[in-house]
């Protein structure tokens, strides 16, 4: 799983340079902290890529440092060349789950198989494709207005914006943990007491494809994973893991390091001849609760287990 915020400063594109004032009681602040004050519906982490990509100028003058002192009453010049926007991809027919829609957000019930993003080896047929042709207007917003991504074999709720300011604060809440994501999972081996799992989570040192358990000295990133135990079987678990972090692969990762591997995760766990064989790791996004970005107000959804995990769960049964 990986429900990072996807932040690049390199796709989004404004159409002609924007010529801010830094007010007077700004005096002695950093410039990305003005430029967030100022341009409220980009994140401060955004704005400070652009400093850095030369995107900004202070009185005339290229900056690149975002912590730079302002003194009040300067000029701020932001422009991002069109060739710094993530170009969107083509728009495909792709049938889609929706649980909710606005003119704010979409939420989606990603069914197992489906890329969230194109990348390598999946330049097509993704979420975003499906995004561009259900909502056409979603192009001027970066990366289709995904935030987070569910990996391609995990099922469940995933949130869309469809302006860039439910983006931005979409990202924020995802940064500042108010986003609450609830999984089911089936874990390997008998698990008997709710816990969690406080562990940092970085790049594999040997391994570069997958995640690990990895010291914050050493690259890895504070990750904490609760999880609960709804019901045994003979050789696995069924739980619930809540998220407090979104790092990649990280329950996948977690469970693993307990020694709870998901069952059918072909990264992390190895296949048990005691359980039925199932073709993907057994997870869901099964709940999603978050601030609505135009309202204010907390919203939650919920979708069920889908068929292929049901079936496991009665295979255990017999």
């Amino acid at each position: 799983m990986n429900d990072d915020p996807m932040e690049n400063s390199g796709d989004y594109s404004l159409s002609e340079p924007l010529c801010l004032t830094v007010p007077d009681a700004s005096a002695g602040r950093r410039l990305d902290q003005v430029l967030a004050e100022l341009l409220p519906q980009h994140s401060r982490n955004r704005l400070q890529n652009w400093v850095k990509e030369g995107c900004v100028a202070v009185d005339g003058e290229m900056v690149s440092e975002p912590k730079r002192k302002l003194f009040g009453g300067e000029t701020l010049t932001v422009t991002v060349p069109d060739d710094a926007r993530d170009r969107p991809e083509a728009p495909e027919d792709i049938p889609l789950d929706i649980v909710f829609e606005d003119d704010t957000l979409l939420v989606i019930n990603k069914p197992a198989g489906l890329v969230v993003h194109p990348g390598s080896g999946n330049w097509s047929g993704t979420l975003m494709n499906a995004l561009l042709h259900h909502v056409p207007g979603i192009a001027e917003v970066p990366r289709a207005g995904i935030v987070h991504r569910l990996d391609k074999e995990t099922s469940g709720l995933l949130v869309v914006a469809k302006t860039l300011e439910a983006q931005t604060d979409l990202i924020r809440q995802l940064q500042a943990r108010t986003v609450k994501r609830q999984y089911l999972a089936l874990a390997s081996g008998v698990i008997r007491r709710d816990n969690g799992v406080d562990a940092p989570i970085g790049r594999h040192p040997v391994h570069r494809t997958k995640m690990a358990v990895v010291p914050e000295s050493r690259g890895g990133k504070a990750a904490l994973t609760w999880y609960r135990v709804l019901e045994i079987f003979n050789h696995c678990t069924l739980v619930e893991c809540a998220l407090e972090t979104g790092r990649t692969h990280q329950i996948r990762v977690h469970m693993a390091s307990i020694g709870h591997p998901l069952v059918g995760d072909p990264v992390y766990g190895k296949p048990d001849p005691r359980l039925p064989p199932f073709h993907r790791q057994a997870l869901h996004a099964t709940r999603l609760g978050l601030i609505h970005p135009k309202t204010g107000r907390h919203v939650q959804w919920e979708v069920p287990m889908p068929a292929d995990m049901r079936e496991l769960i009665e295979q255990l049964y017999a």
